[in-house]
C-alpha cells in the first residue's frame, strides 16, 4: 500500500523527470492536489481514493463559489494524478465517468421570497378552483415538485399527518420529500372542502378539474401565468419557476447541496449545482443594490 503523501511526492517527481514540465506548472499542479488532499477526510492511502472523493471535492469548491473554470482546472489535475496512480498499479482510474459542472447558457429564473408570497396569495380561496390552485402552488414551492409529478400525484402518495410525499420521478426513481405546513393546510382544505364533492372523488389522482379528470399541463401553465400577471411579476415564469425558486432559496438558507439534490430527484450533482450559481448571482445582485443605495 502506498501512503498518499508518498504518492504525491512520486507524482511530483514524475512531472519533473518524465513529463519535463516547468517549475511553475508543477507548482500549480501540486497546489491543486494540496487542496484535493485537504478535502479528504480520513484517507491516508492512495489505493483508497475513488470517484466519490473527486465529486466531494467538486462540491466543496462549488460551495466556496469557485468559478467553473477553476473547478475544471483542478479536477483535470486530479484526473492526471489518478491516471498516474493507475499506471503505477495503485488503482483503476474511473474519473472519466464523473459528470462535471457546466454553466448553463441561461440560468433558471427565480422569484424572490416576496414574489413567491404574492403569487401564492393570488388564487381566490372563495372558489373551488382557487382553493385547488392554492394547494397546488403551495405544494410545488414547498416540495420542489416537477409539474408532471404534481399532476400525477395519487392519494396514497401523500401522508398529510407525517408531512411527506412519496414520488416516482424520472427513470421511475422513488424519493420522499417533505410537505411544508402551509402546503399541508391548503391540501387538507382542498381535499375536505372541494375534492370530496367532486364528481371524480373516487379517482386515484389528487388534483381534478370540474369534470373529475386530472388536470393538464397546459391548464396549470395558464393558471400560473394568470396569477403571476395578477401579482405584478414581470419576469416570464412557468410552473417550473417554483421548483427553481424552492432549490435556490434552500441553498441561500444554508441547505446542503446533497440534500437539495435528493429532494429534487437529480441523478447527477452537476444538475443541482446550477442553483449554486443562481444563488450566488442573486446574493451579489442584492449586495450591489444595497451598496448603490448607501
Amino acid at each position: 500500500m502506498m501512503e498518499l503523501v508518498d504518492a504525491l511526492d512520486r507524482f511530483n517527481q514524475y512531472l519533473y523527470v518524465e513529463k519535463g514540465l516547468s517549475y511553475n506548472t508543477i507548482v500549480n499542479y501540486m497546489e491543486d492536489l494540496k487542496m484535493f488532499e485537504a478535502s479528504l477526510t480520513s484517507k491516508k492511502y492512495a489505493d483508497e481514493l475513488d470517484n466519490g472523493d473527486v465529486e466531494n471535492f467538486i462540491i466543496s469548491m462549488s460551495g466556496n463559489n469557485r468559478s467553473i473554470s477553476t473547478i475544471l482546472r483542478r479536477v483535470s489535475t486530479v484526473r492526471l494524478f489518478y491516471n498516474f496512480l493507475q499506471n503505477e498499479g495503485v488503482l483503476i482510474n474511473k474519473t472519466g465517468m464523473i459528470d462535471l459542472p457546466r454553466l448553463p447558457e441561461h440560468l433558471p429564473s427565480v422569484l424572490s421570497l416576496e414574489e413567491v408570497e404574492n403569487l401564492l396569495e393570488m388564487p381566490d380561496l372563495k372558489t373551488a378552483g382557487g382553493l385547488r390552485d392554492r394547494a397546488m402552488l403551495e405544494m410545488m414551492y414547498a416540495s420542489g415538485l416537477r409539474v408532471s409529478e404534481l399532476l400525477a400525484l395519487e392519494k396514497n402518495s401523500v401522508n398529510i399527518e407525517l408531512g411527506i410525499i412519496k414520488l416516482k420521478g424520472k427513470g421511475a426513481k422513488e424519493r420522499i420529500v417533505p410537505l411544508g405546513d402551509y402546503a399541508k393546510d391548503y391540501l387538507n382544505r382542498y381535499l375536505l372542502e372541494v375534492r370530496s364533492k367532486n364528481v371524480g372523488r373516487n379517482s386515484k389522482y389528487i388534483f381534478l378539474n370540474q369534470k373529475g379528470k386530472p388536470l393538464s399541463r397546459q391548464y396549470f401553465f395558464k393558471q400560473v401565468k394568470k396569477y403571476a400577471l395578477k401579482a405584478g411579476i414581470e419576469i416570464n415564469i412557468s410552473p417550473h419557476t417554483l421548483r427553481h425558486s424552492f432549490a435556490t432559496h434552500l441553498l441561500e438558507n444554508g441547505a446542503e447541496l446533497r440534500a437539495v439534490q435528493a429532494m429534487l430527484g437529480h441523478s447527477n450533482i452537476a444538475t443541482t449545482q446550477i442553483y449554486l450559481h443562481t444563488s450566488s448571482r442573486r446574493i451579489l445582485n442584492a449586495y450591489d443594490l444595497y451598496m448603490n443605495k448607501k
